[in-house]
């Protein structure tokens, strides 16, 4: 039986998606007899960026667009080996970028 922890780092544009793939991943570890911390919202990173809508004529008239990265972090303390062969096989929503630290 190993022990330790895993350590699962979850990427997403949409926090709804993302929220429900952390709901996946710790229903699937508590029913397997792990013991789970989180999920931990870390910081949002916001990246924007600003385009001229006329490059010619107006210098004032400009748009705003932005992209917006949630991130969870999920720990999951003393995993059986059941845990981590259903963690492994788990169908995750598309869009969620996962990160998995043994």
């Amino acid at each position: 039986m190993p022990k330790g922890r895993i350590r699962i780092k979850l990427r997403a544009y949409d926090a709804r998606v993302i929220d429900a793939a952390c709901k996946d991943i710790i229903n699937t570890a508590l029913t397997t007899g792990s013991k789970v911390s989180g999920p931990i919202p870390l910081p949002t990173k916001v990246e924007k960026i600003t385009v001229l809508t006329s490059p010619h004529t107006d210098k004032d008239a400009r748009e705003q667009f932005e992209t917006r990265t949630h991130k969870r972090l999920i720990d999951i303390i003393e995993p059986t080996n059941k845990s981590i062969d259903s963690l492994t096989h788990l169908d995750l929503p598309a869009g969620v970028d996962i990160e998995i630290k043994m």
